[in-house]
């Protein structure tokens, strides 16, 4: 009897490595998934834009880009210099801002190829259908 390093408990012992469709199994995300485009990355990015906060700082560097955290802040009084930095670190780590260091200060830079790479990904495939029959129904009328 083989040990399943997939288990959600590794010491637990299955008869061969298929996927056994036990709740308790947690999967890894290549075995289940089938789709090359698929990346962990993605998740980082969703997970990032799903808080309104953090969608505000990145309309704000939108604005102006290239700024320190106290500007950052100054945005909104209410969170402190804590919770910006919090929020900036998602931000970075799902690769949305990229800082810079200049003297003392660390500026941060909205970096939108991630946002252009899920609307290519997610959205682009949802919209060809209907540019198509768009297309279809523009040539069809022009006859």
């Amino acid at each position: 009897m083989a040990l399943c390093t997939l288990s959600k408990y590794p010491t637990h012992p299955v008869k061969n490595r298929a996927l056994t469709g036990d709740h308790l199994v947690t999967y890894v995300a290549d075995v289940a998934g089938d789709d090359p485009r698929d990346d962990p990355g993605d998740d980082a990015v969703f997970r990032a834009l799903a808080d309104p906060t953090r969608r505000r700082l990145l309309d704000v560097l939108f604005l102006a880009d290239g700024q320190s955290v106290q500007a950052l802040g100054a945005h909104d009084p209410e969170m402190t210099r804590f919770g910006v930095m919090k929020h900036l670190t998602v931000l970075e780590a799902a690769n949305l801002v990229v800082t810079r260091r200049q003297g003392r200060q660390k500026l941060h830079y909205l970096n939108p190829v991630p946002i252009a790479e899920i609307a290519d990904r997610w959205i682009s495939k949802y919209a060809q259908p209907f540019a198509r029959a768009l297309a279809d129904l523009r040539s069809e009328l022009e006859g």
